[in-house]
């Protein structure tokens, strides 16, 4: 079932993308809640990256699936006192918003390993309950990320604010690319524009998205719960 799912969503990625004459956009399955057999099946069907909300549960599930040699993204808030375990157990951090992080996922990460992927979060619509950096604070964050070589710069990542008129978040997302080809003045290297969610991919792709974050089109809808205290809205 999770096969079909997964193939329901790359033909709507790819339809998107022809749709704007864009290339069709990496899929990062954001596996948070689910449990390691949802995520060896879709892994068996050829999916390879998923993302994680929170270090504690990726290090049980990263251990049950250690033979499958997945790609891991942290997709949630980065706490300063998890970077250790972050700049070790992930192959891309998505959610750098400040620059007390970038000395710390550098030093920890790895020298065995490759660079550690590293996407600026971007609060773009100026949520107080959000987390990620000021389009104006973008600069001096990736120019101390670049300076690390245990680091790699990739790009940005935003969530916006989720508007019941989807049409209302296109905005956000054109700026986010304003921003990132402003980036990329600097960086040219930089090649990675996380955003989009299962219900806005298509109006992302059309804005630029180079990579979507889609769970619950992958997996069903979550139980209701309480606000994630993180403020990382479901995917």
């Amino acid at each position: 079932m999770l096969t079909h799912a997964l193939h329901d969503v790359l033909q709507r990625l790819d339809n998107a993308a022809r749709a704007v004459q864009r290339p069709v956009p990496r899929l990062l399955a954001v596996s948070k809640t689910q449990d390691a057999t949802a995520v060896a099946e879709l892994a068996a069907a050829g999916q390879r990256a998923f993302g994680e909300n929170y270090v504690q549960e990726a290090t049980v599930k990263q251990g049950q699936l250690n033979a499958l040699a997945l790609e891991w993204h942290l997709i949630g808030h980065l706490q300063s006192n998890k970077a250790k375990e972050a700049a070790t157990l992930f192959d891309w951090v998505q959610t750098v918003d400040r620059i007390k992080l970038v000395p710390a996922l550098a030093r920890y990460r790895p020298a065995d390993r490759a660079p550690l992927n590293v996407l600026v979060q971007v609060n773009i619509d100026d949520e107080t309950s959000k987390h990620g950096c000021r389009p104006e604070e973008i600069g001096a964050l990736a120019a101390a990320i670049a300076a690390e070589p245990r680091l790699r710069l990739r790009g940005l990542m935003v969530i916006p604010i989720p508007h019941p008129d989807i049409e209302r978040r296109r905005d956000a997302f054109a700026r986010t690319r304003e921003l990132f080809d402003a980036l990329r003045h600097d960086h040219p290297d930089i090649d990675t524009l996380s955003m989009g969610m299962s219900d806005d991919c298509a109006i992302a792709i059309a804005e630029g998205a180079t990579m979507v974050r889609v769970g619950t089109a992958l997996f069903g809808a979550r139980p209701a719960k309480t606000p994630d205290p993180t403020g990382h809205s479901p995917a």
